[in-house]
């Protein structure tokens, strides 16, 4: 009694998918409603096709159907039990057909063959309106055949369908073959437009999704990136405030005022990276650098040569200055860091060195990229992003260096700056 068990389980999933279109058709057609009072297109596509849409052409056997039922069938048994026979490969056909895996397994395609086989029997056998189960099978062959094999199979059908009509009657050959080309071409059209579309709509619902999640990364990586400069400064010159209210007032609230606007500046970025305009200056961070380097009692030099850079490269490059001289205030304890900008006819080079507490290695080696936490990770991806490349790690004579390259964009500056003697910002 497995088969019994078997129907009875593909019944039940029959009977689950109704109910799930039924409730898609209820969510599209409120949309539509929405979407008539509001003037907007709707973005539901409704629920997507499933066999429920092919079961209404079974309507087309209801002349074979009547002749069983009427006793005008010679060996109404045999009739009676060939119309359920392809009734069941129809539905069994069809609803399989929807389901791209289920679509080319081989049981789909075997079962189509059958059916084949009986529709060929039974209009061979009776004739009339026996022949209309040709343009039900071109139907199910649209439904499951999509591809170039299509159109030939389309012809074929039609030809041999045409070809027993005029064997079997000699009348009705031509509408049977348009029929059933017509049935088989255009289901096979519909149902791969309804694909394609519900494919594109997912495409795009997947890229907006990707879009958002890029967004969210780049914010979030602003974010860290301004907060952590900000919050190192705001530490440091607090520190600095401390060491010195004993001894000298004066310079104490110079650093409390210092405190107070880098607070300031830090909310007006913040409210600029929230609406994405912010724009970095790479004067600007270095002043930013030296400053917060002078007050944590590390001698800042910032060297720079070369032309003028365009906005964009600056800002990478500030956003390199920024991480870089943070990570020294907080892990380095160094007395000492050096800031190098070069400028090139192609390239662009920024190094950040100090002399904190990396070992000396025994033999000189390039950095290696990808060493820090989030925030060097971060401008790494930046960096790659725009063509460019940034490495950090332990300095051959002792410290950590940082060091950023880009390409020269086509919209820099062209006025040089006098290379041969680097100025000091």
């Amino acid at each position: 009694m497995s088969w019994i068990r078997g129907v009875a389980c593909q019944v039940d999933q029959w009977w689950a998918a109704r109910a799930q279109w039924k409730a898609d058709m209820g969510e599209f057609k409120a949309a539509q409603k929405k979407a008539r009072r509001t003037g907007k297109q709707p973005e539901h596509l409704g629920p997507p096709p499933t066999g429920f849409g092919l079961l209404p052409w079974l309507l087309m056997g209801m002349g074979a159907f009547s002749n069983v039922i009427q006793g005008k069938t010679a060996n109404p048994w045999i009739g009676g039990l060939g119309l359920l026979a392809f009734n069941s490969l129809y539905i069994y056909v069809t609803f399989r057909s929807f389901d791209r895996r289920k679509r080319e397994e081989r049981s789909t395609r075997v079962a189509l063959l059958l059916m084949a086989v009986l529709t060929t029997a039974l209009a061979l056998g009776y004739g009339g309106n026996w022949l209309m189960f040709f343009p039900l099978l071109g139907l199910a062959t649209g439904a499951v055949l999509r591809g170039p094999w299509l159109g030939r199979t389309g012809i074929l059908l039609a030809v041999f369908a045409g070809a027993v009509s005029v064997y079997r009657d000699g009348s009705d050959a031509v509408t049977i073959a348009y029929g059933t080309f017509l049935s088989t071409l255009v289901t096979a059209a519909i149902l791969s437009l309804s694909e394609a579309v519900r494919e594109l709509q997912a495409a795009r619902e997947k890229l907006a999704h990707q879009a958002v999640e890029k967004e969210r990364l780049r914010f979030s990586r602003d974010l860290h990136d301004l907060l952590g400069h900000t919050l190192s400064v705001i530490v440091v010159k607090s520190e600095a405030a401390r060491r010195l209210a004993p001894r000298n007032l004066d310079a104490a609230l110079t650093q409390i005022g210092d405190i107070e606007s880098v607070g300031r500046q830090a909310l007006t970025e913040i409210r600029e990276a929230v609406t994405g305009y912010r724009e970095g200056s790479l004067a600007t961070e270095l002043d930013r650098a030296r400053s917060a380097l002078s007050a944590a009692a590390v001698e800042p030099v910032v060297l720079r040569s070369g032309a003028p850079l365009a906005p964009q490269t600056e800002a990478l490059l500030g956003w390199v200055v920024r991480e870089a001289v943070t990570n020294v205030l907080r892990h380095a304890g160094a007395t000492r860091c050096e800031i190098t900008v070069q400028s090139g006819p192609e390239r662009v080079s920024l190094t950040v060195a100090d002399n904190g507490e990396g070992a000396p290695s025994m033999a000189p080696s390039p950095p290696l990229p990808g060493i820090g936490g989030t925030g060097l990770k971060g401008l790494t991806e930046r960096l790659a992003a725009a063509g460019g490349s940034l490495q950090a790690g332990p300095s051959p004579r002792g410290g950590f260096t940082v060091t950023a390259e880009l390409p020269v964009e086509a919209g820099d500056a062209s006025e040089p700056v006098a290379a041969t003697a680097p100025r000091a910002c």
